[in-house]
């Protein structure tokens, strides 16, 4: 008999800090007991108890094709075939590269890593060796990873777990970062090596950049000497086949790529001008290195998916986020419950909340009412997957037909007519 969601998590206590292996999977934000997922097929998952769910997690975005698809599968089974891993280069890795730079406008040369935290940290080094320069300035509610410099003023699992930083990380550490609010362009002074952003911040729910906010980092950059580092983990290659500076018209010099380049397996990657590159070992002073770096599985897996992402694709993508956008606004509206349904192309966020956020503290305004948690376990009851923690976003994909939509839309309802009888969230 397979054990039940309670039975794995009380196990998974006994030998995994927090019982998960992500802070965020430990429903700490929402209450309750996770569901242990046993598989997943397009748009659904289905956990050990066999309930299956409407999943728009989708791996954190990593999913864009949907769960198992066959090419994907195929992919990953056919690199399996001939090793693991080797410690050595491969011709995957090549096509990987040249199809990143081919698609994201600036972005020269590129170093494939094994996670986001390991692109931001790398390219903060590289921003820093390539200037001489040590200050960073990131943003409120952007997070970038857990390295420790750009811990500090993190959104999205931190912000979850109520740390404004984390323990174990020393003054020393962040002692050179600059914590500002998004959507405002700062003063950059002569000893900052970059900024660092999410040119569509999705760590703090969904917050887009105002008009001229990117523009303007580019020029204080431009007129500071730093470097703009776009951390793109989540937009590249899921908002555009150039990702977010193609959709915004900002160009910076580094970029940071995660999720959709892997496939759903453990591969990032950090790249930009071909100068600045230039100084990473072994051609320069910078030194970076991974043992699993370009894994034949995991580049496998990204190239089966970006030989599938055209531009027919990303409109699909685009008008399945603003058409469900469209049927959440109204279906939780619509019971009289206040709230806000932010879409910036496949990217979906949700606050409950009568104005508009756009910066980390009207997400931290809007996370507390506690109706996120409320409405997150009504939609789970009625089979519908969110993200557990109001500082996360939806990822609609191409697997989500448009009956998967109705039926989100119809719990959405369901679950906010159960919300205002409770007064929760209610319009003023």
């Amino acid at each position: 008999m397979a054990p039940t969601n309670e039975e794995l998590f009380v196990r998974a206590r006994a030998r995994i800090p927090g019982g998960v292996n992500s802070p965020v999977r430990a429903f700490t934000a929402v209450g309750g007991t996770p569901y242990f997922v046993a598989r997943g097929q397009g748009a659904y998952v289905w956990d050990v108890e066999g309930r299956r769910y409407l999943d728009y997690v989708q791996s954190w975005g990593a999913s864009i094709l949907g769960h198992a698809h066959p090419a994907v599968i195929d992919a990953v089974r056919r690199a399996a075939s001939d090793g693991t891993s080797y410690g050595a280069p491969t011709e995957r890795e090549v096509l990987l590269a040249e199809a990143i730079c081919g698609r994201v406008s600036g972005c020269e040369r590129v170093r494939l890593v094994s996670s986001g935290t390991e692109a931001t940290m790398s390219a903060i080094r590289v921003a820093r060796g390539f200037t001489g320069r040590d200050r960073i300035v990131k943003f409120a509610g952007c997070y970038h990873g857990h390295n420790d410099a750009l811990l500090a003023g993190g959104g999205s699992g931190v912000a979850t777990l109520g740390l404004p930083d984390s323990a174990g990380v020393p003054r020393a550490a962040v002692g050179d970062t600059l914590v500002v609010p998004y959507n405002r362009v700062p003063e950059l002074g002569p000893d900052v090596a970059c900024v660092v952003v999410e040119p569509i911040a999705a760590n703090m729910g969904l917050v887009p950049p105002v008009a001229g906010f990117l523009e303007g980092l580019r020029l204080a950059c431009d007129d500071a000497g730093a470097l703009l580092v776009f951390d793109e983990v989540i937009t590249g290659f899921r908002v555009g086949l150039g990702g977010a500076s193609e959709l915004t018209g900002v160009t910076p010099d580094l970029f940071c790529f995660g999720k959709v380049i892997g496939g759903g397996l453990p591969l990032a990657a950090f790249g930009g001008r071909a100068d600045v590159m230039e100084v990473l070992a072994p051609m320069g002073p910078v030194y970076q290195a991974g043992t699993l770096s370009g894994n034949p599985l995991a580049t496998a897996a990204g190239l089966a998916v970006v030989e599938r992402l055209d531009a027919d694709a990303y409109r699909t993508l685009a008008d399945r986020a603003a058409t469900l956008g469209q049927m959440l606004e109204r279906a939780i509206g619509g019971a009289g419950v206040a709230v806000q349904v932010p879409v910036a192309s496949s990217l979906l966020g949700l606050f409950f909340t009568p104005e508009p956020v756009v910066d980390y503290d009207g997400a931290r305004a809007a996370a507390s009412s506690g109706a996120y948690a409320a409405f997150f376990h009504e939609m789970l009851d009625r089979g519908v997957a969110l993200a557990p923690g109001p500082y996360e976003i939806a990822f609609p994909g191409l697997a989500h037909s448009d009956a998967d939509l109705a039926r989100t839309a119809e719990a959405a309802e369901e679950a906010a007519t159960v919300l205002a009888k409770a007064g929760l969230g209610l319009r003023s």
